[in-house]
């Protein structure tokens, strides 16, 4: 028997992809910038600001070049973009290893996260994944995102002992070969579509189970074709600026946590393991959350879930603030399992929301457009954390201000109305 003789093997396969791509970029991309921030602001003597105009100024980049890449992965085969992301990140990051000075930093932090990260993360995978699922949709983002929740529980506690016993460019060379052992097999699994191995969504195939599995995957199937946009139709509409913005202040608060997670903490008088382990809780958070937004995601509507993410982070966040004015460790790693929990329902939610306002056959163009936007807010969120510290030497008044920053997304994306149908549907692979 062949392993791959049927869609629904392959999908396993496409889902565990994702789960070791969204690990990888999530480790790269979020979870292991606060951890090489002290080390590396001490030794190469820059502000804590600048540190994170580097790294955020690189994400920023990559997302205009997002714009390019979304096309592609509508196209052509994952296949070249991963190979392409890996080689890149992976020399990009030998380079962070050897780097000592400012100018060299932010060219390598530019050439692994605006060019390499790019092409295995979310936009390529997220985009195969839905267009790979339909009836099963919700589950299945929330199971390839359970990549961000290991990401979150592993990759601080692991790389926070590698770099205080080895030190921060050993700690780039392991990340460095970690790419090269995990994304680059994946590159050689991802295909575009179902429909390119002669396939359909959902693990259906033209001898279904039983008739009316067969009756849902069609009509699933036929309100995502109808409700197909192309890129200009999307721009259109509200709907797309909506999602969007709303989208956009989640990163401004996601991103500034988790990069100043471990700072925010030491400079609360707790150690860096301590730390760490809450960042560790904030992984298990966001893991324990995928059951309850895969099945909620299959019932609610998304709109509400996303709010009710956003609100849940947003507590978290402020319990953070109380903890640190009060040394109380139980109470700061309660508060970061809830803006993990919160943190959980990002991915699985929001693409959840792009597909069904707009279709999954042009889902990476749509997406690839959306996304400089999106990482404007969330290059200029870390870059404003920093400079607040470097004013008042406390990062709490800017963590409150991320907590609120929460419930204007929430209160964005519940606005918001999915689009109708257009007028002429465009079905082309």
């Amino acid at each position: 028997m062949k392993l791959f003789r049927t869609d629904i093997y392959y999908g396993w396969w496409i889902l565990a992809c994702a789960v070791l791509s969204h690990f990888m970029f999530t480790s790269l991309g979020q979870m292991v910038s606060g951890v090489f921030l002290d080390p590396i602001v001490k030794e190469l003597e820059i502000k804590v600001w600048l540190f994170a105009a580097a790294v955020s100024v690189a994400t920023g980049i990559g997302g205009i070049a997002a714009v390019f890449i979304g096309p592609l992965v509508d196209r052509i085969s994952p296949k070249r973009l991963i190979l392409s992301g890996a080689i890149l990140c992976a020399i990009g990051l030998v380079g962070l290893s050897w780097q000592s000075s400012f100018v060299l930093f932010f060219v390598f932090q530019t050439v692994s996260r605006s060019f390499g990260l790019n092409l295995f993360g979310g936009l390529v995978v997220n985009a195969t994944l839905t267009k790979w699922f339909i009836v099963r949709r919700g589950w299945a983002l929330a199971i390839g995102s359970m990549g961000v929740s290991l990401a979150g529980i592993i990759t601080p506690i692991t790389m926070t002992a590698i770099i205080d016993s080895f030190g921060w460019r050993s700690g780039y060379l392991v990340l460095a070969g970690s790419v090269i052992v995990l994304v680059v097999p994946i590159a050689f699994v991802m295909k575009r579509q179902p429909e390119d191995m002669g396939l359909l969504p959902d693990g259906n195939s033209d001898q279904a189970k039983t008739p009316e599995k067969n009756a849902k995957a069609e009509s699933a199937r036929l309100t995502d074709d109808l409700q197909t946009h192309t890129r200009d139709q999307a721009i259109r509409t509200p709907g797309f600026w909506l999602l969007t913005l709303g989208y956009g202040l989640n990163a401004v608060a996601l991103g500034s946590v988790i990069m100043y997670a471990i700072p925010f903490a030491t400079a609360a008088n707790f150690t860096r393991s301590i730390a760490a382990i809450g960042l560790g809780i904030n992984g298990l958070g966001n893991l324990a959350s995928k059951g309850v937004w895969g099945w909620s995601l299959q019932r609610i509507d998304a709109r509400r879930l996303a709010g009710s993410a956003f609100s849940t982070s947003a507590c978290g966040v402020l319990l953070m603030v109380v903890a640190a004015g009060n040394g109380n460790t139980l109470l700061l790693v309660i508060g970061f399992f809830l803006y993990g929990f919160g943190f959980g329902g990002t991915i699985p939610i929001s693409e959840f929301l792009w597909a069904r306002y707009f279709g999954r056959r042009h889902i990476g163009a749509i997406r690839g457009l959306g996304r400089p936007l999106t990482l404007i807010f969330s290059t200029g969120g870390p870059i404003a954390i920093g400079l607040v510290y470097e004013v008042f030497g406390s990062y709490n008044e800017a963590f409150v201000a991320l907590a609120v920053i929460y419930i204007l997304g929430a209160i964005t994306i519940n606005v918001s109305k999915i689009p109708n149908p257009p007028a002429q549907v465009s079905l082309t692979n």
